[in-house]
């Protein structure tokens, strides 16, 4: 059985369909129920629906063979797993954004609000700028309103959440995407299974111009 984690929404759905064309379909995922495992023992394939973040938690630890994370996870958690493809969906930005009009004079500490900390640590060290993280879990866009922070550093997707809390990009610092990953062990164990699910997934990347 080849264990594939899946991320639960949308994403997750245009994965699966992916996988499904790829002749790894599992009709009972499709089934309106709360269940989490589904397999088809003559695909030999076993799915599970896991909560995004989570799923290069699965894939490093060797409970999921092969699994879907976005670049924002991988970058932020850095598991020891193998990325094999780029699936070129789910795609969007990390990026920096501020009160419209701010402008950082470099002069004190920066004050950054994120719940991507190791991210934002990263990027403002290799650029030898000073600051403060401050770790939120959600609504971040409101840190800057409220005078906590100076700057965000977030996913932007279309930016109209910026846009409504008048805030604007003022930065990019990494495009985002969704990769196909693999346990390392698995890859070694499962080579011949994982490497052909990676070539007909790949048939069906569309690449931008």
């Amino acid at each position: 059985m080849l264990n594939v984690a899946l991320p639960k929404g949308r994403l997750g759905e245009k994965v699966y369909e992916m996988f499904a064309k790829a002749g790894y379909e599992c009709p009972a995922i499709l089934e309106n129920s709360r269940k989490l495992i589904f397999e088809n023992p003559e695909k030999q394939v076993r799915y599970f629906w896991v909560k995004p973040s989570d799923v290069s938690i699965y894939v490093e630890r060797g409970a999921a063979d092969i699994g879907v994370a976005g670049k924002d996870i991988l970058c932020e958690y850095e598991p020891e797993i193998y990325e094999l493809l780029d699936l070129n969906i789910g795609k969007c930005r990390m990026a920096v954004a501020a009160k419209k009009g701010f402008y950082d004079d470099g002069q004190r500490t920066l004050r950054v609000a994120t719940k991507f900390t190791s991210i934002a640590a990263k990027y403002y060290a290799e650029k030898c700028r000073d600051i403060d993280i401050i770790k939120l879990n959600g609504s971040i866009e409101i840190a800057p309103i409220l005078g906590l922070s100076d700057v965000i550093v977030d996913i932007v997707e279309t930016g109209t959440t910026l846009k409504e809390n008048d805030l604007e990009v003022t930065e990019t610092i990494l495009p985002i995407s969704a990769r196909l990953i693999s346990n390392r062990a698995s890859f070694k164990f499962k080579t011949a299974q994982i490497e052909d699910v990676v070539e007909k997934l790949k048939a069906q990347v569309k690449y931008d111009d």
